[in-house]
């Protein structure tokens, strides 16, 4: 796969969670409580935004972002939208961004790319069943449980559309005025989330609780990145130590590197579990409004 030591252990995250779904969803089964395959689908669909995501789909060119930050200040990876990219170009020119902020920003993009090409994985499996559900002449109860499942994933759609334009016109934002000091959060996913929070159905007392989970949720990501380029760096070095042949040297740097590796994994998988659990309760709030 040629991946980046970052990238293998995110990769291993994505694959734990996935896994501890995949039981639990086994027990659910065999407990009659998945009669509309709802969950299942959901499942399949998320395995192959994984096997999309690193590259394991059998596509060329298929992997997002190979790196979780700006090496030498350039990107490793295109944007695959021209308005993106326009977007990138103008921010990088502009003069209004450190380095740091540059390396902020780009996270953001890759992020706003991840959201968009899930979408699409979501939007062509929302079509296959629509052409499935179409084909079927006779009314029964099991079409009427499809047309809910139908009618689940479309409101899914809509909240992910309603994720990427939001997110569009704060990367336009950005990108034209530089980053707004007087920001409450920093990190994508988080701003994403309060942005939806504060649509969702929440009283002023639970959205001020969820804005302090929030502030815990950024400091838990900001820790990960740093253990993810500490783990890039550990990495380069091991490569070069293999290169000189220094047998103690090297073994203290494997020692330092599977640490660093360890560690990694266990802070991404509780990253991305954590982003799940919030993200199922904006979700919850979202539907409520719809009622």
């Amino acid at each position: 796969l040629h991946l980046s030591a970052v990238k293998l252990a995110e990769l291993h995250s994505d694959l734990k969670i996935q896994e501890k779904d995949e039981l639990s969803w086994k027990k659910l089964k065999a407990e009659g409580l998945d009669e509309d395959g709802e969950k299942e689908a959901k499942l399949r669909r998320n395995l192959n935004v994984i096997m999309t995501k690193y590259g394991m789909n059998g596509k060329k060119d298929s992997q997002l972002v190979d790196t979780n930050y700006i090496k030498d200040g350039t990107e490793s990876d295109t944007l695959d939208d021209p308005r993106l990219e326009k977007l990138w170009s103008k921010a990088k020119t502009s003069g209004k961004f450190s380095d740091e902020e540059l390396d902020k920003l780009w996270r953001e993009f890759k992020h706003h790319k991840e959201k968009i090409h899930e979408y699409n994985i979501l939007l062509e499996t929302v079509s296959r069943t629509e052409d499935i559900h179409k084909n079927v002449i006779s009314p029964s109860e099991e079409n009427l449980v499809k047309e809910e499942i139908l009618h689940n994933k479309h409101r899914e759609l809509k909240e992910k559309l309603r994720s990427i334009n939001q997110g569009f016109e704060r990367l336009r934002k950005v990108s034209h005025q530089g980053y707004d000091t007087t920001s409450e959060f920093e990190e994508p996913r988080v701003i994403d989330l309060w942005d939806m929070a504060k649509s969702a159905n929440f009283t002023e007392k639970e959205l001020e609780s969820f804005r302090e989970e929030l502030k815990h949720f950024e400091a838990k990501i900001e820790k990960h990145h740093h253990y993810q380029k500490q783990l890039e760096i550990s990495h380069q070095k091991l490569k070069h130590v293999e290169e000189t042949g220094d047998k103690d040297h090297l073994n203290r740097n494997k020692e330092k590197y599977a640490m660093l590796q360890e560690k990694t994994k266990e802070l991404g998988y509780k990253v991305k579990k954590h982003l799940q659990d919030l993200s199922s309760r904006i979700s919850q709030g979202l539907q409520h409004n719809e009622l």
